[in-house]
C-alpha cells in the first residue's frame, strides 16, 4: 500500500478521505470520539500540506439504524477542525469547489452519512464514482470498516490514486505482529458469536501459546465438554468442536458468574442457571497467565457488558494495562467495541502498546492477513 508519505504534491489537492465516525451517540451528542481522534493525525498531515479534506463515514444507531452525521461535525469543531457540514449530495461539488478556492483554505468537509443511499453498501459503481468525482486522490484511513465491500472501501480506490492512512497503516503493523510474536503468547477471545470466531480460534492454536476463552464464547465449549450451561446463551448452529476441547493451549473459565450474581464453579450449574459473566477466580487464574506472558492479544468481553456485567472486563482490562505499563517488555494489543468501551470507562488507552480500533474488521484480518479494503489499496494504480 502507498501510505501518505508516497503523495507527491497535496498542495490544493482535494482529498476524499473515508475515516471511521461510527461512534456511540446520545441525545444528538457523541459520547466516546475514540475513532474521531484516531483519524485526526492523517486529517492534521493533509490539512498542513495545503489540501482540502473530504471527510465520509457512516454512522449507525445500537440496532443498525442509519444516523445523521450532525454530531460528529459538531464533535470535529470542539476538537479544533473547521469543519462544513454537507447534508445534500447533489450540492457538495460546487460547495466544495467554492471552499476549496478560498485563499489558505486548507478546508475540511464532512458529507452526510454514506449509509443513507442504497449505493454504498452495495458497491454500485455508480455511486463509487460520484463519490470518486469529489476528490483527485482517495485516502483510507477506515480500518474498522475495511473488511465491508463496499463503494466507499473497495469502489472508489478503482477510480483515484490511492493511499492508505495513519491510523489504518498502525492498524496493519501492530496487528501483524500477532503472526510472529514474542512468546509465552496469551490470546484472550471474549464476546460471542462463536461461528465468526472459528477460523480465529483454529488459526491461533497453532500460533499462542494459550488461547483464553471467555465471555458467551465459552458456553459452546462448556457443552461440548459435556457441563451443564442451564439457561446460557449459546450458538444458534451446531459446531463441532471436539479439536478444541483436546487441545492443551485451550484455556476456559473455572468460574462463572449467574444471573443472581453468584459465582459458581463453571462444571457445578443447575438447568436454571444462566451464565452473565466470569468470575473471581478466572480473574486470579488470568492474573497469573498474564504475568508470564510476553505477547498479550485480547479481543471481546468476559461477560455481557451491555447488559451491565462490566466489572471482570474493567479489572482484566486493568491487569493487562498494568502488565504493559510496567518494565517487562510486554506487548498488548487490544480491541473489540465493548473491549473499547472498558478501556474508555478506565482512560488507560496509553497503557497497552497498542488499541486498536476495529471489532470485526480485527478478528477478519487476524484470521486471513488482509481485508477487501486493503486489498483495494495494494491494487489500485496512480
Amino acid at each position: 500500500m502507498k501510505t501518505l508519505r508516497d503523495i507527491p504534491h497535496l498542495d490544493g489537492v482535494k482529498v476524499l478521505l473515508r475515516a471511521d465516525f461510527n461512534v456511540p451517540v446520545k441525545n444528538g451528542a457523541v459520547v466516546d470520539d475514540f475513532r474521531i481522534r484516531a483519524a485526526l493525525p492523517t486529517v492534521d498531515f493533509l490539512r498542513g500540506k495545503g489540501a482540502t479534506v473530504i471527510l465520509v463515514s457512516h454512522l449507525e444507531d445500537n440496532d443498525g439504524g442509519n444516523l445523521t452525521l450532525q454530531p460528529i461535525a459538531d464533535q470535529l469543531k470542539k476538537l479544533g477542525q473547521p469543519v462544513t457540514f454537507i447534508k445534500d449530495y447533489k450540492k457538495a461539488y460546487e460547495i466544495i469547489e467554492a471552499g476549496s478556492l478560498e485563499l489558505g483554505a486548507r478546508r475540511v468537509f464532512l458529507m452526510e452519512n454514506l449509509r443513507f443511499f442504497e449505493g454504498e453498501k452495495k458497491n454500485d459503481p455508480k455511486f463509487a464514482k460520484e463519490l470518486a468525482s469529489l476528490a483527485d486522490i482517495y485516502v483510507n484511513d477506515a480500518f474498522p470498516v475495511c473488511h465491508r465491500e463496499h463503494a466507499s472501501i473497495v469502489g472508489v480506490p478503482k477510480l483515484l490514486p490511492s493511499y492508505v492512512g495513519f491510523q489504518l497503516e498502525k492498524e496493519v503493523a501492530n496487528l501483524s505482529r500477532a503472526f510472529n510474536p514474542a512468546h509465552p503468547f496469551l490470546f484472550i477471545l471474549g464476546g460471542a458469536k462463536f461461528e465468526t470466531k472459528l477460523p480465529l480460534l483454529a488459526k491461533f492454536l497453532d500460533i499462542a501459546d494459550q488461547i483464553f476463552v471467555g465471555g458467551a464464547l465459552a458456553n459452546d465449549l462448556f457443552k461440548a465438554k459435556g457441563f451443564e450451561i442451564g439457561q446460557s446463551l449459546i450458538s444458534k448452529t451446531g459446531i463441532d468442536l471436539s479439536a478444541f476441547i483436546k487441545s492443551p493451549k485451550l484455556l476456559l473459565p473455572v468460574d462463572i458468574i449467574n444471573q443472581e450474581g453468584v459465582s459458581k464453579a463453571a462444571d457445578s450449574l443447575s438447568l436454571t442457571d444462566k451464565i452473565m459473566d466470569d468470575g473471581p477466580k478466572t480473574l486470579q487464574m488470568l492474573k497469573e497467565k498474564i504475568s508470564a506472558a510476553k505477547f498479550i492479544l485480547w479481543n471481546g468481553p468476559l461477560g455481557m457488558y451491555e447488559g451491565g456485567y462490566k466489572q471482570p472486563t474493567l479489572e482484566l482490562a486493568k491487569i493487562i494495562g498494568e502488565a504493559t505499563a510496567g518494565t517487562s517488555g510486554v506487548v498488548s494489543i487490544v480491541g473489540g467495541g465493548d473491549t473499547l468501551a472498558a478501556i474508555e470507562e478506565l482512560q488507560n488507552q496509553d497503557k497497552f502498546t497498542f488499541v486498536s480500533t476495529g471489532g470485526g474488521a480485527m478478528l477478519d484480518f487476524l484470521a486471513k492477513g488482509t481485508l477487501p479494503g486493503i486489498e483495494a489499496l495494494e491494487e489500485s494504480g496512480d
